[in-house]
């Protein structure tokens, strides 16, 4: 799982042209599995080259593609007429590459504001009854070019506002692409009017290359597209990164804070140096807004880390971040450790440091971290976004939350360190649970729980929002979710239990709880409500089941623990459980709990 660092942008393109068969293979010698997709590529242009860089950045992410290509400039009548090779191939994702060349209704001078609209109305319709009828025909999601701007201006800058321009119209054209993607979730925009700007609009529309290959980029742009493209599938497949893990010295402010004391930082209005360095914070800042987790790693003692931090001129307050490391350990140790108290895999980190030796003791050591070659700090913002590490295509209530969840379980972790004493611990966390029959409100949740949950899950049952609900409306099951606040906040929906009964029997087929809230003995409040909801329904006896799956391994004894009695174990590891509840006593003592008023 290591990045492969020439396809880490900013990247040497002629490189990645040129040797993209020994890159491929390289990037095939894993031991890792790969996410296997199947990509149509309709082309309104030459498209071959695109795929086979595309291909190097999506095997960097660990996604496997598999390309059906339109012929040249068939993307329409692919899509539109009968197409058993396209039928057969079942796309996942469709990629529309078209651009400004593909506009068959550019509007003249002579056009009045009527016919002008046409136009734009006809022109839109054509590429709209498209995606309509890829949507209704493959259910896939569809990745779509907006327009570039052309590469001369027939009218100068009254191009862009007068609706007799090109501009004009390939804007409007854009705005129609956009409202279109609002409203369709499956739906994304390749954005090549932003990457060609980017890029330089007249290098990128080189027409030699145009009129030679028909390609729509100059050859040396490819690998920028593709990188583009690459980012807005790997964050469709879950592969965004999560968190920075930041260096503080000459990458968050100028100069050395040990050595110049915090008033010899250079950070804020008072030098143009400092001025670059607070930029950079700013757009570091920014990120909490997407759920990025910010981290400092440093080598520096604490006090001076959180002095520099506390710098009146920083955008960045120590309380910004979830995990402050300054010491002096090898930052490949730290690295490692801000992952594992965050609960999240290395490859779900990016480190920034303006020290080469750093960058590769933690590339080399930290595999799947990405280490971007960040240059100077008037670069640094440059380098990190156009990697795409965030790439936004669905922003939900979670990841907008994640900070705070994060963050308030850091400090429950530096509470715990301070207590002989366990079950005092869990006493000072004030803990209440609200454990209650499924509702309408967290069904939807309680649903997303069981496909996600996999390690802290006793049978691994995966559930949609439609057979959930048909579970709500069936008098045959006990069913109870969990909500675990503590004086650090909210935890929301964690745990779900649910049960059949049959005679004096109640069968558990489910009982699955979120990684975040282990040890915090939910478990044994669950247990007890569980115990007085099926008394209360004539139940003598739980009968609980674990079935191994490679990754629940930590439940294999959790009935045992509970004081369940083994009844039977299979070679494959799955086990069966007996409780008779005849003279249980409850088991929870550590947290308060909440019904609600039918179930008291």
């Amino acid at each position: 799982g290591a990045m492969m660092r020439e396809l880490e942008y900013p990247f040497d393109p002629g490189y990645i042209m040129k040797k993209r068969r020994s890159i491929k293979k390289e990037l095939l010698k894993t031991d890792k599995p790969f996410i296997e997709k199947r990509i149509a590529v309709l082309g309104g242009s030459t498209t071959h080259d695109i795929i086979d860089i595309l291909e190097l950045f999506l095997l960097n992410y660990g996604i496997r593609p598999t390309f059906y290509e339109s012929e040249f400039n068939q993307y329409w009548q692919d899509a539109m007429f009968d197409n058993p090779k396209l039928d057969e191939f079942k796309p996942e994702i469709i990629f529309i590459h078209t651009s400004f060349r593909n506009i068959t209704e550019l509007p003249t001078i002579s056009d009045d504001a009527a016919a002008i609209s046409d136009k734009l109305d006809r022109q839109y319709e054509h590429f709209r009854v498209m995606w309509e009828k890829l949507f209704s025909k493959f259910g896939a999601v569809i990745i779509q070019n907006n327009f570039e701007m052309p590469f001369y201006r027939l009218m100068g800058n009254k191009e862009a506002s007068d609706p007799h321009g090109s501009i004009n119209f390939a804007a409007s054209l854009n705005m129609k692409f956009y409202e279109y993607a609002q409203k369709n979730k499956n739906f994304f925009i390749n954005d090549i009017n932003y990457l060609s700007a980017d890029y330089g609009l007249s290098k990128w529309a080189d027409p030699f290359v145009w009129h030679m290959y028909k390609y729509i980029l100059d050859l040396n742009a490819i690998p920028q597209f593709s990188l583009n493209l690459a980012n807005i599938i790997k964050s469709l497949l879950g592969k965004n990164k999560k968190a920075f893990v930041l260096d503080l010295d000459n990458t968050l402010w100028g100069g050395v804070v040990g050595d110049d004391g915090v008033e010899g930082i250079e950070i804020g209005h008072e030098t143009s140096m400092g001025q670059v360095f607070s930029e950079f914070q700013k757009y570091l800042l920014d990120h909490k807004q997407l759920g990025v987790m910010l981290n400092v790693c440093s080598k520096n003692d604490h006090e001076n880390a959180i002095a520099g931090l506390n710098h009146p001129a920083a955008t960045l307050k120590p309380d910004d971040f979830i995990i402050i490391k300054a010491n002096w350990l090898n930052k490949d140790e730290n690295v490692m450790q801000i992952a594992r108290e965050l609960n999240i895999l290395p490859d779900s980190l990016v480190f920034v440091d303006d020290n080469p030796a750093e960058r590769g003791i933690v590339r080399e050591n930290v595999p799947g971290t990405a280490v971007p070659e960040i240059g100077k700090v008037e670069q640094y913002i440059t380098n990190i976004d156009r990697n795409g590490y965030f790439e936004v295509t669905n922003l939900s209530e979670d990841d907008i939350k994640r900070n705070e969840m994060y963050k308030a379980n850091v400090e429950r972790a530096k509470l715990e360190s301070t207590f002989t004493n366990y079950t005092d611990y869990l006493l000072s966390l004030n803990m209440t649970a609200v454990i209650r029959d499924f509702d309408d409100v967290y069904i939807q949740r309680i649903a997303q729980l069981t496909n996600k949950s996999n390690q802290f899950n006793l049978t691994t049952k995966r559930f949609t929002q439609a057979e959930m609900e048909a579970v709500m409306a069936d008098d045959r099951y006990i069913r109870l979710y969990g909500k675990l606040e503590d004086k650090y906040g909210d935890n929301g929906v964690i745990t779900v239990v649910l049960g059949r009964k049959e005679d004096t029997v109640l069968h558990i087929e489910l009982w699955l709880m979120s990684c975040r809230v282990l040890k915090r003995d939910m478990e044994l409040a669950m247990l007890d409500s569980l115990v007085e909801q099926a008394k209360k329904q004539g139940i003598k006896t739980l009968r609980g089941y674990y079935f191994k799956t490679p990754k629940n391994n930590m439940v294999r004894e959790f009935y045992g623990a509970l004081g369940f009695t083994k009844i039977s174990e299979q070679e494959n590891g799955d086990s069966e459980w007996e409780l008779e509840i005849d003279n249980y006593e409850n088991k929870n003592k550590v947290i308060k709990v909440v019904t609600n008023n039918e179930q008291n």
